[in-house]
């Protein structure tokens, strides 16, 4: 049996218009919707100017897999957080940046990123833990969409 969790993935960066029609489709397939227990996303509620933050709760391992590896290839940028397991193991984020590895932090039920003893002897110095916590808490850009009226002309590639 698959372990099923609440999980929540923001997601920002430029799309042409026909990467965000398969963004919809892959939003539909996991049935994400922009608030916990709300109805399921519907292209108005998207904000521009705004990056994209969308809840599930029974996730698969607490994972989005299909779109993850979607924004990953894109390099479409996201943080995305799942509950912890019961009884097994702890909650997480994840966090992509464009031309990075995605990179995976403990986190607690309400998203707050933790450490343990050892991980603080490994990092060594309060500003490296600092550091570690700024990485956990990135900034995920607005989402937009090409034709969007926010004064964006073109689409960004790169």
């Amino acid at each position: 049996m698959v372990d099923r969790v609440s999980a929540s993935i923001t997601r920002g960066g430029t799309l042409s218009s026909q990467d965000f029609a398969h963004l919809l489709k892959l939003i539909a397939d996991e049935d994400l919707s922009p608030e916990w227990d709300g109805e399921a996303f519907d292209p108005a509620d998207r904000a521009p100017g705004q990056s994209l933050t969308l809840h599930a709760h029974e996730v698969a391992w607490g994972r989005f897999d299909a779109l993850k590896r979607w924004c990953i290839g894109k390099q479409v940028p996201f943080a995305r957080w799942s509950g912890a397991f019961s009884g097994e193991c702890g909650g997480g984020r994840v966090v992509f940046e464009r031309g990075t590895e995605p990179e995976y932090y403990a986190a607690d039920e309400v998203d707050e990123v933790f450490i343990t003893r050892r991980m603080v002897e490994r990092l060594g110095s309060i500003e490296a833990i600092l550091a570690y916590f700024d990485a956990a808490d990135v900034t995920i850009p607005p989402l937009v969409v090409a034709g969007d009226d926010t004064g964006v002309s073109g689409v960004d590639q790169s």
